[in-house]
């Protein structure tokens, strides 16, 4: 050997990458068991899971004597691993299409530096200052391999990627994924920076024009020889596998058309040099064909490719010969939206355009008429109908944008539907199939809308009534007549009740479509006049069945004789009653005041309804406004609410919910003065819900004594368990209201009373926000549940003490209906407050009675949490307490986290040492097993711990324990104040680790 190869041999033996020096029976007993394991049929693991393999156990740190992680050693083994990793990769034909969908990034990243090492590429030169034409073949091969796939890389990880739904969350898991995903950013980062000189490598490599070779199982056991049997052939120009000049240039093209394609996005100049690298590579395809390159080219993302590049390099003024997809794009980039639908249109007769084209190019005019382009709403409506008539033609579903375009019809948009569904189909051309497509489309149509007079435009288009037979278009007539009928109640004609001109010349139909829609009284009662001024024969209030008001006014409404006054009264009050529910406060007091102002003059009856209903709508106001911010309400309202429930005028109609939202209102701002002395008795006797309100503001007021509030207590638990009792029939009135009289045995199913059941109790205690009331109703119904005799686990609440603890006849509470009903009202009083601590646990303890454990868990930490700064605080022992403790143990032990089960043994009063054992003592736990090992501070259970892993031989596990146990602050002889920081610095990491895996 020369002196200058002999010292290149010695430069690159000293690199941790170089190829391993062993004996001859040592490679020829791994290349056997390698290549034995390469013929298999069918190889397991797959050969591209043997590269992860080697390289994973070639790069696994050490631990020195001082348990310091020292960087993987230049060893023997560490050689040979990397050797059989690149062999694995040789016998894959280093084909960078099946690594790259088997091995991630980090793995393909190690597996190339290998190779460049191997391939003698001097470490820290730069690819770009080399001359490829001067370096060995199968070194020049390996520069190209890895500057293609960082140019592959780059373009993959511009391309969304679909996540991965994750699995149950452990510790370790997820570190390693982190780890994998910061590891991939930092090479991306990296790779982006030297993007520039990979592509002029690669520009470089087309200019070879001459024959590479690639290293295989053969040369790479060369390179593993003894210096001095290589003989010189890995360098020349025979050694490995060759591939020629065209392929290399055909596949570069490819690589560097889409990196240009990728950067294009900002630099609309790169489309030029990406067109040019994609027709050369087409070319290249044509001429040697595909099946003769080694490596494969995808061609229908080539087809692609090239025709994008035409799109986007095409100049505005295209010539006649342009493709749609050109054309598109030229009218997108000079705002021609006109031309763009009809491209669209025309398309509907050829449909050469796919439908996920069609819906792109509809989300970016959507996209851009977001941004504030008003002048694109039209186009989007004309391209979703394009879009939709092709879909229905092809026989797709149709669209919800339609469908939503479409809510508010118009004399325009129907017109533009009917010519492009004329023009979409040729009558004496289209298959039977496509007729009845479009038929069936254009009657579906006329069903979905309200309007006859746009269903009159529709049905009477000439493309509608050659589709459609005459028996079919009078069936539609008959099915339009069916769904809108009208009740012919009037006898004489209309009263000159208002001085207002009617214009007869307006069209009934389109007065009826402006009624539905107004909320302007006046308006309202103008389009009324006109109306009944052209016909007497309708009931307009008839006219949606959207209008809707309760049984109880509707007979005192429709008993009005003058049809415009019923009329207008109705529509008033159903549209203020509707915009009172979708809390529209502003029209529906408007409208309230317009139906005041007209009843007043006529019936004292509705009068009375009216002020009525403009109570209730003031109260859910101020609600919704000021009382947010807990501002009082005005003393105007409470002694409106008050003169409401002491009421006594009689054969007036009043609504159930207006009582029990008065009750709720004095409840929510603590009027329990009024409630509890001041109201009168006859109220309390015969209104149930004054009643129920009377007994909880007794009782939340004496909260605070519970010997006196005994008493009140007692008698709202009675009142109560007299509620939920199967023998209680609970029966609304004629006046609507439910009587609290215990009636004979009802023999009603289950089904039945549970329904009664929640009418009567949720819609009361639902519109309740005060927190001392909640807690109150819901201690009460908690231990009417923990009552029951099959009870297993109780659940705990604030305030249970107060209540009795037995009912005389237990069998006749329906549980099943208690059960359910606390399940709602935690929900509801969580909507009220999240970070009640109190009500968190009470949702924990049902999930844990309903064997819902991780949910259980959730809400224990989330009540920990919210009164601990997120556990940077002690949490209070009356929060945590041993019962709650208990139940977080039992919930990790069911969950098979069994050394989270050792370290809540630590919580409690009295350490639980035989159960912290006990589930030591499992070894198939689902969580971080010794990464939790910092978290204990009781040496008894790490003394324990150190014996069990050095009696199973675990000795990695034993140094963790040992190198916990040794911590000074742990020590026995530290005063007390000491070992209490510890031990409370402990349970806030455990705590706050805990909670990022149940949150």
């Amino acid at each position: 050997m020369s002196a200058e190869a002999a010292d290149r041999e010695a430069a690159t033996s000293s690199r941790p990458c170089t190829p391993p020096q062993t004996s001859w029976f040592e490679f020829v007993l791994e290349e056997a068991l390698l290549e034995q394991h390469l013929q298999k049929p069918s190889p397991d693991p797959p050969p591209v899971q043997l590269i992860v393999q080697f390289l994973e156990q070639a790069s696994k740190p050490s631990v020195n004597e001082q348990n310091q992680v020292q960087p993987p050693p230049d060893n023997k083994r560490n050689r040979i691993l990397k050797l059989l990793a690149l062999k694995v990769a040789a016998h894959l034909k280093w084909d960078l299409d099946v690594l790259e969908k088997s091995l991630s990034v980090p793995v393909l990243n190690m597996l190339l530096n290998e190779l460049l090492c191997i391939s003698k590429v001097p470490p820290g030169t730069k690819h770009v200052d080399v001359d490829l034409s001067s370096l060995p073949p199968t070194t020049a091969m390996a520069i190209l391999l890895y500057n293609r796939w960082a140019i592959r890389t780059i373009v993959q990880s511009s391309f969304p990627v679909k996540q991965v739904k994750p699995g149950p969350p452990q510790l370790n898991v997820m570190n390693h994924i982190q780890q994998e995903k910061e590891l991939t950013e930092n090479i991306l980062k990296v790779l982006k920076e030297q993007a520039a000189d990979s592509i002029l490598v690669l520009e470089g490599a087309l200019k070879l024009n001459k024959d590479l070779y690639v290293h295989t199982i053969r040369t790479l056991d060369l390179l593993a020889m003894e210096p001095g049997m290589v003989n010189g052939e890995t360098e020349s120009s025979t050694a490995g596998l060759k591939i020629s000049a065209e392929e290399i240039q055909c596949q570069v093209c490819y690589d560097l058309g889409a990196i240009y394609f990728q950067q294009g996005s900002t630099n609309a100049a790169v489309h030029e040099k990406a067109k040019e690298k994609f027709f050369k590579t087409k070319e290249l395809i044509a001429k040697n064909g595909s099946s003769s390159l080694h490596f494969t080219i995808d061609e229908e993302r080539l087809a692609g490719y090239c025709q994008a590049c035409e799109v986007l390099t095409s100049s505005d003024d295209a010539s006649q010969q342009a493709t749609p997809y050109s054309k598109i794009h030229s009218c997108m980039k000079s705002g021609k939206y006109q031309d763009l639908v009809k491209i669209f249109l025309e398309d509907n007769l050829t449909l050469s355009l796919p439908e996920q084209f069609r819906q792109s190019v509809l989300r970016e005019l959507f996209q851009k008429a977001q941004q504030g382009n008003d002048t694109l709403d039209e186009v989007c409506f004309k391209v979703c109908v394009c879009n939709t008539v092709c879909d229905v033609l092809q026989g797709r579903i149709i669209d919800i944008q339609f469908c939503q375009l479409f809510l508010k019809p118009s004399k325009e948009k129907i017109d533009f539907l009917l010519e492009v569904c004329s023009g979409s189909i040729n009558l004496e051309s289209a298959s039977e199939e496509l007729k009845r497509r479009m038929a069936a489309f254009l009657k579906n149509l006329c069903l979905g809308m309200e309007d006859l007079q746009f269903v009159f435009m529709i049905s009477s288009h000439e493309l509608f009534i050659k589709l459609l037979k005459d028996d079919e278009r009078k069936l539609l007539i008959d099915q339009m007549r069916k769904r809108s009928p009208r009740i012919n109640l009037c006898t004489k004609p209309v009263t000159s009740f208002y001085d207002i001109p009617a214009s007869a010349s307006v069209n009934i139909g389109q007065l009826e479509h402006q009624l539905i829609l107004s909320v302007d009284p006046w308006r309202i009662r103008q389009i009324l006049i006109e109306l009944h001024g052209m016909t007497s024969e309708r009931q307009f209030w008839t006219i949606s069945n959207k209008w809707e008001v309760p049984n109880v006014y509707g007979s005192v409404i429709l008993g009005i004789k003058d049809s415009l006054t019923r009329d207008l009264v109705y529509i008033l009050m159903a549209k203020g009653l509707h915009c009172c529910a979708i809390k529209d406060f502003v029209h529906a007091k408007q409208l309230f005041a317009a139906c005041l102002e007209l009843v007043t003059e006529f019936s004292p009856k509705l009068r009375q309804v009216m002020l009525n209903e403009m109570l209730l709508l003031d109260i859910y106001t101020h609600e919704a406004g000021a009382g947010v911010s807990g501002e009082r309400p005005p003393s105007d309202l409470i002694s409106r609410v008050r003169g409401y429930l002491e009421m006594r005028v009689p054969d007036i109609p009043l609504r159930q919910v207006i009582a029990e939202e008065c009750v709720a209102f004095l409840l929510n701002w603590c009027e329990n003065e009024y409630l509890t002395m001041q109201v009168p008795l006859p109220l309390v006797q015969t209104n149930p819900y004054v009643k129920l309100g009377q007994l909880l503001a007794a009782t939340c007021k004496e909260l605070p004594g519970p010997k006196e509030s005994r008493r009140t207590a007692k008698d709202l638990w009675e009142v109560v368990v007299q509620i939920c009792s199967v023998s209680n029939q609970h029966k609304r009135g004629n006046d609507g209201r439910v009587s609290l009289i215990k009636h004979r045995e009802s023999t009603l199913g289950i089904m039945y009373r549970y329904v009664e059941f929640c009418q009567f109790m949720g819609i009361f205690f639902f519109p309740l926000q005060e927190p001392l009331v909640l807690t109150t109703i819901l201690s009460l119904f908690v231990k009417l549940h923990n009552v029951r005799e099959d009870i297993v686990n109780d659940i705990a609440a604030e305030h249970i003490s107060i209540w009795p603890s037995s009912i005389p006849n237990l069998q006749s509470v329906d549980f099943e209906a208690v059960a359910i009903t606390v399940k709602e009202l935690v929900s509801y009083a969580l909507t009220i407050n999240a970070n009640n601590h109190f009500w968190l646990i009470i949702q924990a303890d049902i999930y844990f009675a309903t064997n819902q454990y991780s949910a259980a868990l959730h809400y224990y930490l989330q009540a920990g949490a919210v009164c601990s700064d997120f556990f940077n605080k002690m949490v209070p022992p009356d929060v945590y307490t041993d019962q709650v403790i208990k139940r977080m143990i039992k919930c990790c032990s069911l969950l098979n986290c069994h050394t989270q089960v050792a370290i809540l043994c630590q919580f409690l009063r009295e350490v639980d040492y035989k159960t912290a054992f006990k589930a030591l003592q499992e070894q198939n736990s689902h969580d971080a097993m010794d990464s939790y090992y910092e978290y204990i501070w009781d040496v008894t259970i790490l003394e324990y711990l150190t014996y069990l892993h050095h009696k199973r031989g675990e000795t990695d596990k034993r140094q963790i324990a040992i190198k916990a146990i040794g911590q000074t602050e742990l020590n026995a002889s530290n005063p007390e104040e000491v070992l209490q920081l510890a031990a409370q610095r402990r349970k806030k990491k455990f705590l706050q680790a805990m909670a990022k895996l149940y949150f």
